[in-house]
């Protein structure tokens, strides 16, 4: 939970923090965008560490250092300062939330590790429905600061938990050496597949169309939709519980459907979700509630269905170098988010309909790369734990 923790609970200390530090909303795109352009840099470096050091070490090491930067956060007393802190927040989450998932393909296999990772998609899939809610019942309490206070206790409390209570997954004997080249081994091996690069990309633009909206969430539910810092649960909870029941259909069909099978039906379906979108923004109700969030909400099923056969399939390419292979992955999936919210969304934000044109040019596009896939590669046979 704590990647979407970090985006989504500021986002309505938007208004306030634009005040105090005299800054535009273009600019305050840039407190999402640095979080992630930093988590996107580090992001090849936590999993192959993972690989070398074990799990544990880096997940409590870089939960840890996320909570110092928190405290930054919060103390900041510039725009220019909050960005460096939200950089460092970047740079140190994904020990926990990239070499989470590797944690979980290395204890279970086939139709168990779907449904776990399942889990983990439905887990995640809280985290925006409820960090706009905090975010705004945090501002309740006091000024725009107390957000980041509670950035910094969820990381202190995740650090202590996991320290305490998850048992190392990666044994010695697993592991490869602590050096650069066989650090940097475990990322070129992925990077020269086609495959992972089909698998990849259909998850980051298949996801990336919704998440769209994500990183919209502050124009969107504000100055398209009128609403105020307490209504961004309007739009989350819809788009969310998409989300988390396209997850649960993925759990359920776990050991039932092929994981072929199931994503390529939840893109398809993705797909139908972005075309119904952009036929309500055509509407004469296109701002307005409920039919703006129907869109999203149906892309999310979609997405969220697929999403835990996509990374399993990704990690079954490389079994030897699982933690690499997530945070290429994780990378590459990023860099097109922070892109998406920095450099897209100021554009594609004039009306309802711009925004959804833009989601469907970016599920058709991982729809056509799970198709070339498809087409490409005979049906994948599950790795050996």
């Amino acid at each position: 939970m704590l990647g979407p923790f970090s985006i989504d609970t500021p986002f309505p200390a938007f208004a306030e923090m634009r005040g105090e530090f005299g800054v535009g909303t273009s600019e305050m795109q840039w407190v999402v965008s640095t979080y992630m352009l930093a988590f996107a840099a580090m992001s090849p470096f936590h999993g192959p560490l993972s690989d070398a050091i074990g799990r544990k070490p880096v997940m409590v090491g870089g939960v840890a250092v996320y909570a110092v930067a928190s405290i930054g956060c919060a103390l900041a007393p510039s725009f220019e300062t909050l960005l460096v802190f939200r950089a460092l927040q970047g740079l140190a989450a994904g020990g926990g939330v990239i070499v989470s998932r590797t944690v979980i393909r290395d204890v279970f296999d086939g139709p168990e590790a779907q449904r776990l990772m399942s889990i983990a998609m439905m887990i995640f899939g809280v985290a925006p429905a409820l960090a706009p809610i905090i975010g705004g019942l945090l501002l309740q309490l006091g000024p725009w600061s107390v957000v980041f206070w509670f950035l910094a206790a969820v990381g202190l409390a995740l650090s202590t938990a996991t320290l305490a209570l998850l048992p190392e997954t990666h044994p010695v004997e697993r592991r490869i050496p602590l050096r650069v080249g066989a650090l940097l081994q475990g990322l070129v091996r992925p990077a020269r597949d086609l495959s992972f690069h089909r698998i990849a990309w259909s998850a980051a633009l298949a996801f990336g169309g919704q998440f769209l909206y994500i990183g919209a969430a502050a124009i969107f539910v504000v100055d398209l939709l009128g609403r105020g810092e307490m209504d961004f649960w309007m739009f989350f909870v819809p788009m969310i519980g998409g989300m988390v029941t396209g997850a649960w259909i993925s759990g359920r069909s776990a050991g039932r459907i092929s994981g072929r099978a199931l994503i390529t039906g939840a893109l398809c379906f993705s797909f139908v979700g972005a075309l119904v979108n952009v036929g309500l923004a055509l509407g004469p109700t296109e701002a307005h509630l409920p039919w703006a969030v129907i869109g999203p909400a149906l892309i999310a099923v979609g997405s969220g269905a697929a999403y835990p056969s996509q990374q399993l399939a990704l990690l079954d390419l490389h079994p030897e170098s699982r933690g690499g292979v997530v945070s290429l992955f994780t990378f590459f999936s990023l860099v097109l988010n922070a892109l998406v919210a920095s450099l897209l969304v100021p554009h594609v934000t004039g009306s309802v309909l711009q925004l959804a044109l833009a989601g469907l040019v970016m599920v058709t596009g991982g729809l056509a790369c799970w198709i070339w896939h498809l087409r490409t590669v005979p049906p994948l046979v599950p790795a050996r734990p």
